[in-house]
Protein backbone atom coordinates (compact mmCIF):
# COMPACT_ATOMS: atom_id res chain seq x y z
CA UNK A 1 0.00 0.00 0.00
CA UNK A 2 1.06 3.49 -0.77
CA UNK A 3 0.62 5.99 1.85
CA UNK A 4 0.56 9.07 0.45
CA UNK A 5 1.33 12.76 2.54
CA UNK A 6 0.06 16.02 0.89
CA UNK A 7 1.25 19.11 1.60
CA UNK A 8 -1.33 21.52 4.24
CA UNK A 9 -3.45 23.69 2.01
CA UNK A 10 -5.69 25.64 5.06
CA UNK A 11 -4.26 29.17 5.39
CA UNK A 12 -1.95 29.35 8.41
CA UNK A 13 -1.94 25.52 8.57
CA UNK A 14 1.90 24.62 9.67
CA UNK A 15 1.41 21.51 10.93
CA UNK A 16 2.17 17.88 8.56
CA UNK A 17 0.28 14.37 9.03
CA UNK A 18 3.49 12.72 9.72
CA UNK A 19 6.80 13.23 10.65
CA UNK A 20 10.13 10.89 9.14
CA UNK A 21 9.87 8.97 13.13
CA UNK A 22 6.38 8.19 12.95
CA UNK A 23 6.91 6.51 9.66
CA UNK A 24 9.28 3.78 11.45
CA UNK A 25 6.18 2.79 13.58
CA UNK A 26 4.58 1.29 10.45
CA UNK A 27 7.94 -0.49 9.26
CA UNK A 28 6.62 -4.34 9.51
CA UNK A 29 2.88 -3.36 7.51
CA UNK A 30 3.88 -3.55 4.42
CA UNK A 31 3.42 0.34 3.45
CA UNK A 32 5.60 2.95 1.14
CA UNK A 33 5.89 6.87 1.63
CA UNK A 34 4.66 9.42 -1.06
CA UNK A 35 5.40 13.12 0.31
CA UNK A 36 4.80 16.03 -1.41
CA UNK A 37 7.52 18.17 -2.01
CA UNK A 38 8.30 20.66 1.22
CA UNK A 39 4.83 19.09 2.91
CA UNK A 40 6.89 18.83 6.39
CA UNK A 41 9.25 22.28 5.75
CA UNK A 42 6.69 24.52 7.58
CA UNK A 43 6.84 22.40 10.82
CA UNK A 44 10.61 21.85 10.40
CA UNK A 45 11.06 18.20 8.63
CA UNK A 46 12.98 18.63 5.52
CA UNK A 47 12.16 16.05 2.25
CA UNK A 48 15.96 14.41 3.35
CA UNK A 49 14.75 13.73 6.21
CA UNK A 50 11.75 11.41 4.67
CA UNK A 51 13.87 10.26 2.16
CA UNK A 52 16.45 8.92 5.08
CA UNK A 53 13.43 6.66 6.00
CA UNK A 54 12.71 5.73 3.09
CA UNK A 55 9.85 7.82 1.59
CA UNK A 56 9.82 9.13 -1.68
CA UNK A 57 9.56 12.90 -2.87
CA UNK A 58 6.85 13.81 -5.56
CA UNK A 59 6.37 17.30 -6.97
CA UNK A 60 3.45 16.72 -7.99
CA UNK A 61 -0.05 16.93 -5.93
CA UNK A 62 -1.83 14.97 -8.70
CA UNK A 63 0.54 12.04 -8.98
CA UNK A 64 0.27 11.77 -4.82
CA UNK A 65 -3.28 11.37 -5.40
CA UNK A 66 -3.26 9.53 -8.42
CA UNK A 67 -0.33 6.88 -7.02
CA UNK A 68 -1.73 6.66 -3.25
CA UNK A 69 -4.64 4.31 -1.53
CA UNK A 70 -4.31 5.77 1.72
CA UNK A 71 -4.07 9.98 2.12
CA UNK A 72 -3.32 11.21 5.81
CA UNK A 73 -3.50 14.52 6.24
CA UNK A 74 -4.20 17.05 9.68
CA UNK A 75 -7.07 18.89 7.74
CA UNK A 76 -9.63 16.90 5.10
CA UNK A 77 -12.45 18.87 3.53
CA UNK A 78 -14.34 18.90 6.83
CA UNK A 79 -11.74 21.25 8.20
CA UNK A 80 -10.61 23.01 4.79
CA UNK A 81 -13.86 23.73 2.90
CA UNK A 82 -12.28 26.07 0.83
CA UNK A 83 -8.79 25.30 0.01
CA UNK A 84 -9.44 21.34 0.52
CA UNK A 85 -12.41 21.71 -2.53
CA UNK A 86 -8.96 21.53 -4.95
CA UNK A 87 -8.57 18.15 -4.12
CA UNK A 88 -11.91 16.81 -4.55
CA UNK A 89 -11.43 16.22 -8.42
CA UNK A 90 -8.31 13.92 -7.39
CA UNK A 91 -10.61 12.07 -5.19
CA UNK A 92 -11.56 8.22 -6.81
CA UNK A 93 -13.06 5.48 -5.12
CA UNK A 94 -10.17 3.57 -3.99
CA UNK A 95 -8.47 6.37 -1.84
CA UNK A 96 -9.23 6.25 2.06
CA UNK A 97 -8.77 9.12 3.73
CA UNK A 98 -7.70 10.20 7.57
CA UNK A 99 -7.21 13.60 8.95
CA UNK A 100 -9.84 16.08 10.96
CA UNK A 101 -13.05 16.77 9.25
CA UNK A 102 -15.48 18.71 11.57
CA UNK A 103 -17.89 15.99 10.80
CA UNK A 104 -20.93 16.78 13.40
CA UNK A 105 -20.90 20.71 11.23
CA UNK A 106 -19.32 20.36 8.01
CA UNK A 107 -22.19 18.14 6.83
CA UNK A 108 -22.19 18.98 3.51
CA UNK A 109 -18.42 18.58 3.24
CA UNK A 110 -18.91 14.67 4.51
CA UNK A 111 -21.68 14.53 2.12
CA UNK A 112 -19.58 15.87 -1.17
CA UNK A 113 -16.98 13.08 0.22
CA UNK A 114 -19.60 10.51 0.04
CA UNK A 115 -20.12 11.37 -3.44
CA UNK A 116 -16.78 10.59 -4.79
CA UNK A 117 -17.08 6.88 -3.02
CA UNK A 118 -14.27 7.63 -1.22
CA UNK A 119 -13.59 5.87 2.62
CA UNK A 120 -12.90 8.38 5.05
CA UNK A 121 -11.57 8.22 8.71
CA UNK A 122 -12.59 11.33 11.19
CA UNK A 123 -9.68 11.92 13.81
CA UNK A 124 -12.05 13.93 16.06
CA UNK A 125 -14.35 11.02 16.61
CA UNK A 126 -11.91 8.47 18.14
CA UNK A 127 -13.27 7.01 21.24
CA UNK A 128 -11.70 7.62 24.58
CA UNK A 129 -10.82 3.85 25.48
CA UNK A 130 -7.91 2.82 26.50
CA UNK A 131 -6.90 0.64 23.48
CA UNK A 132 -7.38 4.19 21.77
CA UNK A 133 -4.94 6.31 23.98
CA UNK A 134 -2.17 6.14 21.30
CA UNK A 135 -4.43 7.74 18.40
CA UNK A 136 -6.17 10.68 20.53
CA UNK A 137 -4.92 13.37 18.57
CA UNK A 138 -7.65 15.58 19.94
CA UNK A 139 -5.94 15.10 23.18
CA UNK A 140 -2.53 15.50 21.54
CA UNK A 141 -3.48 18.69 20.25
CA UNK A 142 -5.46 20.08 22.89
CA UNK A 143 -2.26 19.48 25.27
CA UNK A 144 -0.56 22.09 23.27
CA UNK A 145 -3.43 24.52 23.06
CA UNK A 146 -2.96 24.52 27.20
CA UNK A 147 0.06 24.87 27.44
CA UNK A 148 0.44 27.79 24.41
CA UNK A 149 -2.47 29.98 26.06
CA UNK A 150 -0.81 30.51 28.81
CA UNK A 151 2.28 32.09 27.12
CA UNK A 152 0.20 33.83 25.35
CA UNK A 153 -1.45 35.10 28.42
CA UNK A 154 1.79 35.60 30.14
CA UNK A 155 3.02 37.84 27.63
CA UNK A 156 0.20 40.04 27.16
CA UNK A 157 -0.18 40.65 30.95
CA UNK A 158 1.28 44.08 32.26
CA UNK A 159 3.12 42.31 35.06
CA UNK A 160 4.97 39.10 35.85
CA UNK A 161 3.31 35.61 36.77
CA UNK A 162 5.77 34.73 39.53
CA UNK A 163 6.30 36.31 42.93
CA UNK A 164 9.80 37.82 42.94
CA UNK A 165 11.52 39.13 46.14
CA UNK A 166 13.30 41.84 45.23
CA UNK A 167 15.78 45.21 46.92
CA UNK A 168 12.49 47.11 45.53
CA UNK A 169 10.32 45.21 47.32
CA UNK A 170 8.23 42.17 47.11
CA UNK A 171 6.13 41.69 43.61
CA UNK A 172 2.94 39.54 43.98
CA UNK A 173 2.00 36.61 41.63
CA UNK A 174 -0.23 36.58 39.27
CA UNK A 175 -3.89 34.88 39.65
CA UNK A 176 -4.80 32.75 37.11
CA UNK A 177 -8.74 30.89 36.77
CA UNK A 178 -8.81 28.13 34.14
CA UNK A 179 -11.95 27.17 33.39
CA UNK A 180 -12.34 23.44 32.21
CA UNK A 181 -10.14 21.14 33.58
CA UNK A 182 -9.93 19.00 30.70
CA UNK A 183 -6.58 18.11 28.87
CA UNK A 184 -6.10 21.80 27.56
CA UNK A 185 -7.17 23.06 30.92
CA UNK A 186 -5.03 20.58 33.25
CA UNK A 187 -2.19 21.41 30.51
CA UNK A 188 -2.65 25.20 31.40
CA UNK A 189 -2.91 25.10 35.11
CA UNK A 190 0.60 22.98 35.08
CA UNK A 191 2.20 25.64 32.44
CA UNK A 192 0.89 28.43 34.93
CA UNK A 193 1.91 26.98 37.99
CA UNK A 194 5.48 26.26 36.37
CA UNK A 195 5.44 29.94 35.57
CA UNK A 196 4.86 30.65 39.54
CA UNK A 197 1.42 31.92 39.05
CA UNK A 198 -1.49 31.40 41.94
CA UNK A 199 -3.65 28.80 39.91
CA UNK A 200 -7.58 27.98 40.73
CA UNK A 201 -9.69 26.11 38.08
CA UNK A 202 -13.26 24.91 37.59
CA UNK A 203 -14.94 22.16 35.75
CA UNK A 204 -18.61 20.90 35.96
CA UNK A 205 -17.07 17.69 36.30
CA UNK A 206 -16.45 17.65 40.69
CA UNK A 207 -14.66 14.37 39.61
CA UNK A 208 -11.80 16.15 38.27
CA UNK A 209 -11.05 17.81 41.45
CA UNK A 210 -8.35 15.58 42.39
CA UNK A 211 -6.46 16.09 39.15
CA UNK A 212 -6.33 19.61 39.47
CA UNK A 213 -5.29 20.02 43.18
CA UNK A 214 -2.46 16.91 42.11
CA UNK A 215 -1.31 19.59 39.88
CA UNK A 216 -0.82 22.47 42.59
CA UNK A 217 -4.26 24.52 41.83
CA UNK A 218 -7.29 25.09 44.02
CA UNK A 219 -10.77 23.86 42.53
CA UNK A 220 -13.32 26.09 42.85
CA UNK A 221 -16.51 24.30 43.92
CA UNK A 222 -19.87 25.96 42.56
CA UNK A 223 -23.46 24.48 44.27
CA UNK A 224 -25.12 23.81 41.11
CA UNK A 225 -26.10 20.17 40.13
CA UNK A 226 -23.71 19.22 36.85
CA UNK A 227 -24.86 15.47 36.58
CA UNK A 228 -24.41 14.02 33.43
CA UNK A 229 -21.54 16.74 32.24
CA UNK A 230 -20.36 13.91 29.81
CA UNK A 231 -21.08 11.49 27.69
CA UNK A 232 -20.17 7.59 27.23
CA UNK A 233 -17.46 8.74 25.00
CA UNK A 234 -15.55 11.12 27.59
CA UNK A 235 -16.58 14.18 25.85
CA UNK A 236 -18.31 17.06 27.66
CA UNK A 237 -21.88 17.03 26.67
CA UNK A 238 -24.34 20.31 26.27
CA UNK A 239 -25.94 21.43 29.52
CA UNK A 240 -29.16 23.15 29.72
CA UNK A 241 -29.27 27.07 29.36
CA UNK A 242 -30.71 27.65 33.09
CA UNK A 243 -27.41 25.49 34.12
CA UNK A 244 -25.09 28.08 32.41
CA UNK A 245 -27.10 31.08 33.86
CA UNK A 246 -26.87 29.95 37.31
CA UNK A 247 -23.11 28.69 36.68
CA UNK A 248 -22.12 32.41 35.46
CA UNK A 249 -23.70 33.76 38.80
CA UNK A 250 -21.58 32.25 40.56
CA UNK A 251 -18.65 32.07 38.82
CA UNK A 252 -18.76 36.39 38.70
CA UNK A 253 -17.27 36.81 42.12
CA UNK A 254 -14.15 34.28 41.23
CA UNK A 255 -13.43 35.76 37.75
CA UNK A 256 -13.06 39.78 39.45
CA UNK A 257 -10.03 38.79 41.37
CA UNK A 258 -8.36 37.22 38.17
CA UNK A 259 -5.49 38.67 36.33
CA UNK A 260 -5.71 36.37 33.58
CA UNK A 261 -8.80 34.06 32.94
CA UNK A 262 -8.17 30.78 30.10
CA UNK A 263 -11.38 29.30 29.03
CA UNK A 264 -11.08 26.09 27.62
CA UNK A 265 -15.25 24.25 27.41
CA UNK A 266 -15.99 23.18 24.13
CA UNK A 267 -18.71 20.63 23.23
CA UNK A 268 -17.84 18.52 20.20
CA UNK A 269 -19.92 19.52 16.76
CA UNK A 270 -22.23 22.29 19.23
CA UNK A 271 -21.54 26.15 19.70
CA UNK A 272 -19.64 26.98 23.25
CA UNK A 273 -21.31 27.53 25.66
CA UNK A 274 -21.02 30.98 27.05
CA UNK A 275 -19.54 31.01 30.39
CA UNK A 276 -17.99 34.77 30.74
CA UNK A 277 -20.43 38.15 30.17
CA UNK A 278 -19.97 41.10 29.08
CA UNK A 279 -20.82 42.03 32.50
CA UNK A 280 -18.41 39.92 34.36
CA UNK A 281 -15.59 41.24 31.72
CA UNK A 282 -16.65 44.74 32.70
CA UNK A 283 -16.11 43.71 36.61
CA UNK A 284 -12.28 42.27 36.32
CA UNK A 285 -9.13 44.36 37.02
CA UNK A 286 -7.98 47.09 34.44
CA UNK A 287 -5.49 45.17 32.36
CA UNK A 288 -6.66 41.87 32.38
CA UNK A 289 -6.26 39.26 30.36
CA UNK A 290 -8.72 36.70 28.77
CA UNK A 291 -7.76 33.74 26.50
CA UNK A 292 -10.23 32.10 24.76
CA UNK A 293 -9.93 28.48 23.66
CA UNK A 294 -13.33 28.10 22.62
CA UNK A 295 -12.88 31.15 20.42
CA UNK A 296 -13.10 28.34 17.14
CA UNK A 297 -16.92 27.38 18.51
CA UNK A 298 -17.88 30.98 19.16
CA UNK A 299 -16.14 31.60 22.27
CA UNK A 300 -16.74 30.95 26.02
CA UNK A 301 -16.92 34.98 26.52
CA UNK A 302 -19.29 36.26 25.34
CA UNK A 303 -17.28 39.49 23.50
CA UNK A 304 -14.81 37.44 22.03
CA UNK A 305 -14.36 37.90 18.52
CA UNK A 306 -12.89 34.16 16.73
CA UNK A 307 -9.31 35.60 15.24
CA UNK A 308 -8.93 38.84 16.76
CA UNK A 309 -7.13 40.06 19.45
CA UNK A 310 -9.80 42.94 21.50
CA UNK A 311 -9.96 45.21 24.44
CA UNK A 312 -13.21 45.97 26.52
CA UNK A 313 -13.02 47.83 29.22
CA UNK A 314 -9.37 47.62 29.59
CA UNK A 315 -9.48 43.94 29.54
CA UNK A 316 -7.93 42.10 26.87
CA UNK A 317 -9.58 39.53 25.35
CA UNK A 318 -7.68 37.03 22.92
CA UNK A 319 -9.55 34.39 20.27
CA UNK A 320 -6.39 32.56 18.70
CA UNK A 321 -7.66 30.17 16.27
CA UNK A 322 -5.44 27.03 15.63
CA UNK A 323 -2.66 27.19 18.45
CA UNK A 324 -1.33 23.47 17.43
CA UNK A 325 -0.44 24.99 14.28
CA UNK A 326 2.01 27.95 16.34
CA UNK A 327 4.28 25.18 17.80
CA UNK A 328 4.16 23.01 14.21
CA UNK A 329 7.18 20.74 15.19
CA UNK A 330 5.74 19.04 18.48
CA UNK A 331 2.18 19.30 17.13
CA UNK A 332 3.28 17.30 14.11
CA UNK A 333 5.42 14.85 15.89
CA UNK A 334 2.47 14.13 18.11
CA UNK A 335 -0.17 13.62 15.89
CA UNK A 336 1.95 11.95 13.69
CA UNK A 337 2.52 9.52 16.15
CA UNK A 338 -1.38 9.59 16.56
CA UNK A 339 -2.45 8.91 12.58
CA UNK A 340 0.67 5.88 12.25
CA UNK A 341 -1.11 4.47 15.46
CA UNK A 342 -4.24 4.71 13.78
CA UNK A 343 -3.05 3.48 10.62
CA UNK A 344 -1.39 0.15 12.10
CA UNK A 345 -4.40 -0.85 13.92
CA UNK A 346 -6.36 -0.42 9.90
CA UNK A 347 -3.83 -1.70 7.72
CA UNK A 348 -2.96 -5.47 7.86
CA UNK A 349 -0.37 -6.88 5.50
CA UNK A 350 -0.38 -3.59 3.52
CA UNK A 351 -4.07 -3.80 3.16
CA UNK A 352 -7.03 -1.46 4.71
CA UNK A 353 -9.87 -3.59 6.85
CA UNK A 354 -12.48 -1.86 7.87
CA UNK A 355 -13.89 -3.76 10.61
CA UNK A 356 -17.11 -2.51 11.78
CA UNK A 357 -17.35 -4.79 14.91
CA UNK A 358 -13.74 -2.81 16.19
CA UNK A 359 -15.62 -0.43 18.57
CA UNK A 360 -12.37 2.44 16.89
CA UNK A 361 -13.29 2.03 13.41
CA UNK A 362 -16.81 1.97 13.90
CA UNK A 363 -16.60 5.21 15.43
CA UNK A 364 -14.13 6.98 13.64
CA UNK A 365 -15.47 6.44 10.06
CA UNK A 366 -17.69 8.51 8.49
CA UNK A 367 -17.84 7.59 4.59
CA UNK A 368 -17.54 4.77 2.97
CA UNK A 369 -18.91 3.15 -0.90
CA UNK A 370 -20.63 6.03 -1.65
CA UNK A 371 -22.55 6.98 1.46
CA UNK A 372 -22.17 8.58 4.64
CA UNK A 373 -22.13 5.97 6.60
CA UNK A 374 -21.51 7.09 10.37
CA UNK A 375 -24.78 7.57 12.61
CA UNK A 376 -24.49 10.94 14.34
CA UNK A 377 -23.30 12.37 11.00
CA UNK A 378 -26.31 10.96 9.14
CA UNK A 379 -28.61 11.63 11.23
CA UNK A 380 -27.54 15.22 11.29
CA UNK A 381 -27.72 15.39 7.56
CA UNK A 382 -31.39 14.36 7.76
CA UNK A 383 -32.50 16.86 10.23
CA UNK A 384 -30.50 19.54 7.88
CA UNK A 385 -31.76 18.59 4.83
CA UNK A 386 -34.72 20.58 3.38
CA UNK A 387 -38.23 19.06 4.28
Amino acid sequence: MIIGIPKETFPGEQRVAIVPRAMELLAKSQVEFLIETSAGLAAGFHDAEYEAKGARITGSRAELFQAAELILQVRLLGANPDAGRADLDLLKPHHALIGFSEPLTALQESADLAARGVTSFSMELMPRITRAQSMDALSSMATIAGYKAVLLGAASLPRMFPMLTTAAGTVAPAKVFVLGAGVAGLQAIATAKRLGAVVTAYDVRPAVKEQVESLGARFVMLDVDSAAAEDKGGYAKALGEEFYRRQRKLLTEVVRQQDVVITTAAVPGKKAPVLITREMVGGMTPGSVIVDLAAERGGNCEATRPGETIVENEVLIMGPLNLPSMIPYHASQMYGRNVASFVKHLVKDGKLEVNLDDEITRETLITRGGEVVHPRVRELLGASSPR
